[in-house]
């Protein structure tokens, strides 16, 4: 008989599989990153259709089977409908997503990196924090999570720049987004971050991609 277990987690990619089905890559706190099945999530009217995409923050109800998981049920918390419907914040919140993609692992406790991505989003809404400041504290942060950084900016920057990267290095996850920063120190600040992402993160990231063809 096949093992139920209960997780709580974010839907990270979701992609078709097969005719109606939908494949998940959810990030649970219990089992880190793992694969699941929705079984008739594309079909018309199907209770998994509304859960089965990136963003949504629930307590899944899982079959656990050989190399994969299979829906039984959902619970959702949060599905950040808002920041879906807005093209540069979801790009935003996209590229927050693949970074959790990249660095996280099955079996492995995820409980920051949910943590990270469930602050980020919600800071992606604020009206008040540029986004471009919340994409810089956010990668930083990452790498602070897995263990790639430096203690200092690798490079010389002003005492507000240094300051900022201290702060964030050093701060819990919930209190990450309580401060804003003139775009000159967020220009230093971010070139700092940049240097650290290029040298850790050897990927290309799309939703990066597709952001810089927005801003153009």
């Amino acid at each position: 008989m096949r093992e139920q277990v209960t997780v709580t987690g974010v839907v990270l990619k979701a992609a078709p599989s097969g005719e109606t089905d939908k494949r998940l890559v959810v990030l649970t706190r219990e089992r880190g990153r793992i694969t699941v099945f929705a079984r008739g999530a594309r079909r018309p009217g199907s209770s998994f259709m509304a859960v089965s995409r990136p963003f949504v923050f629930a307590k899944f109800s899982l079959y656990e089977g050989r190399e994969a998981y299979n829906l039984q049920s959902v619970e959702v918390a949060e599905y950040f409908n808002e920041l879906a419907q807005d093209v540069e914040g979801a790009c935003y919140g996209s590229y927050f997503l693949e970074i959790a993609d990249y660095y996280t692992r099955e079996n492995v406790d995820e409980t920051a990196m949910m943590t990270l991505i469930y602050q980020g989003l919600r800071a992606l809404l604020h009206p008040n924090l540029k986004r471009e400041l919340v994409r810089r504290i956010f990668e930083l942060k990452a790498m602070v999570i897995n263990g790639e950084y430096t203690a200092l900016p690798p490079k010389k920057t002003g005492d507000s720049a240094c300051y900022t990267w201290e702060y964030v290095v050093g701060a819990p996850l919930e209190k990450l987004y309580t401060f804003t920063i003139t775009d000159q120190v967020l220009k230093e600040f971010g070139d700092c971050v940049e240097i650290e992402r290029k040298r850790y993160m050897d990927r290309e990231f799309h939703s990066l991609e597709i952001l810089k063809v927005l801003k153009m």
